[in-house]
């Protein structure tokens, strides 16, 4: 099995809908600017997700049946799942446990994050080839991306999210599991009016800036 084959990156995305997408961005980009970012984040993830080679599972809410998704137009080369129910651990561990059904390698990642290319993803990925987890923390004390090579509850359950001690929170979990982690090095998430800045070149032409 190559290293294409034993890999899956499973990508977690709720719809880019107006008014509840990138709400915290609407102060600097406005409603419809917001939407329109969440989207063009989430077609980049995907983008460069499926660039790596490795097999891509969008693990969604509202569920894949849900018309909205047909308007995206993504790629039928994505494989599709419905999130589970339960808080964001609950639904990162019940996909991971399902993939490792079938892969030796998984990829947790969101849509939150362009720098996160394909080669980095790549890279996270052979960390995998001699330790038991990968990590690339967040910028803002989260992670951009999770990877292991077999799963645990402890990772994810009891935990709070959205706070800036997840990703201190997590490795130390992992230490509590006599696991090995690669830990590379820090990515920015586009949260925030601030986290602008961190946009690649180009990302912002079309949009009505805002003072904020």
């Amino acid at each position: 099995m190559t290293q294409e084959q034993n890999t899956c990156i499973i990508l977690f995305a709720k719809f880019p809908d107006k008014g509840m997408a990138k709400t915290r961005l609407q102060p600097a980009l406005g409603i419809d600017g917001a939407a329109k970012m969440a989207k063009q984040l989430l077609l980049h993830s995907v983008k460069q997700a499926l660039a790596t080679g490795f097999s891509v599972e969008l693990c969604v809410s509202p569920p894949p049946n849900t018309p909205c998704w047909q308007t995206l137009n993504l790629p039928e080369s994505l494989t599709w799942s419905a999130q589970a129910d339960g808080d964001l651990g609950e639904r990162m561990y019940t996909a991971s446990t399902q993939a490792l059904a079938k892969f030796k390698k998984v990829l947790l990642i969101g849509s939150d994050c362009p720098s996160l290319t394909a080669a980095v993803i790549q890279d996270a990925a052979q960390q995998l080839d001699n330790l038991n987890s990968v990590m690339i923390p967040a910028f803002d004390g989260g992670y951009v991306l999770l990877g292991f090579r077999q799963i645990n509850a402890h990772l994810f359950t009891n935990m709070t999210w959205s706070v800036s001690d997840v990703a201190a929170v997590t490795k130390q979990r992992i230490k509590d599991l006599n696991w090995s982690l690669a830990s590379l090095q820090p990515l920015p998430d586009i949260d925030e009016p601030e986290d602008l800045q961190y946009l690649p070149a180009g990302w912002l032409d079309g949009y009505e800036l805002k003072d904020y």
